[in-house]
């Protein structure tokens, strides 16, 4: 049997051997590969450096075992050439066992290409594949909330002092140069604000009997499970709250706010406050100047 030699420019990816067919260099090549030749091997003794073609050679015979690496991924290997077998794509693959492509192209690459898919198929693999994605980022997302949230530990007494003061400035009513109003008031829908609130008005020492809360919510609601849910966030009786102020519902707006996880917003009151206002007023300005001087050499403000 002569020795297959390069020809620039053959069609069969340089070979010439005179009249020999595709056929022949098949029976050629699957018979090295039983002898135990590896793919580079069989490539340098046939002359053969095309790789599309190689791979065509060599189609369904597997490598000798010696060429095997023995790793971890050795039963994702089987598994990836069981499922070619069956007909399964590259993206069925990679989606049912998490690999790389690139890695479930060196593992099946020598085996028969499944038949093209229709694309509801392909449209079902999309699918599958973006849900894949989706409940990765959520579960990305839920680790970093968690680990932030380890971060801050328990707070201390100045700490939990100045993050109320921030958060009464940034959601509690002020005082207007048009409109005098020196009273303590802080509304919100989120109940974990609310409970941080009170955390800080217990630090500050007011009294519970000073509170006073009301509902806020919209007349197409179920006004009184919001009111049972407020008054369960703030640990007092549903009589003890004041009268529920609705909004009237406007048919033309798209409200987003809407269904069992809508409960309006905690209205909360601190009776007898103008002295507490000042106070949470000035304890605001004493924060912003104390952060000018803070960050004056790095972050001018």
């Amino acid at each position: 049997m002569s020795e297959p030699q390069r020809r620039d420019g053959d069609g069969m990816g340089g070979l010439r051997d005179r009249w020999i067919t595709f056929e022949e260099l098949r029976e050629r090549a699957i018979a090295l590969r039983r002898e135990g030749l590896s793919r580079r091997q069989i490539r340098d003794r046939l002359k053969v450096h095309n790789n599309d073609i190689l791979n065509r050679l060599l189609e369904g015979e597997p490598p000798p075992e010696w060429t095997k690496r023995p790793n971890a991924k050795d039963g994702l290997r089987a598994k990836a050439r069981e499922m070619r077998m069956r007909g399964m794509t590259y993206d069925q693959i990679q989606l049912e066992l998490g690999c790389s492509k690139s890695s479930i192209s060196l593992w099946v690459r020598d085996l028969p290409k499944p038949p093209p898919r229709t694309r509801e198929e392909a449209s079902a693999i999309a699918k599958r594949g973006w849900e894949a994605t989706l409940r990765r980022r959520e579960i990305e997302r839920q680790q970093t909330k968690l680990a932030a949230a380890r971060e801050i530990g328990e707070l201390t007494d100045r700490e939990l002092f100045l993050v109320g003061v921030g958060l009464y400035w940034a959601e509690g009513s002020k005082s207007k140069p048009y409109r005098l109003q020196e009273r303590a008031t802080f509304i919100n829908s989120d109940a974990d604000m609310i409970r941080l609130y009170l955390a800080w008005l217990g630090l500050l020492k007011v009294e519970p009997e000073r509170l006073r809360y009301r509902v806020t919510i919209h007349e197409s609601a179920d006004t009184a499970e919001a009111e049972r849910y407020w008054a369960d966030v703030v640990g007092v009786q549903v009589t003890d709250l004041e009268r529920t102020s609705l909004k009237k519902h406007n048919p033309k707006t798209v409200r987003k706010n809407v269904g069992e996880e809508y409960h309006g917003c905690l209205t909360v009151c601190v009776r007898g406050s103008a002295d507490l206002y000042r106070r949470i007023e000035g304890w605001w300005y004493g924060i912003v100047v104390g952060a000018k001087s803070t960050t004056s050499t790095r972050c001018p403000i």
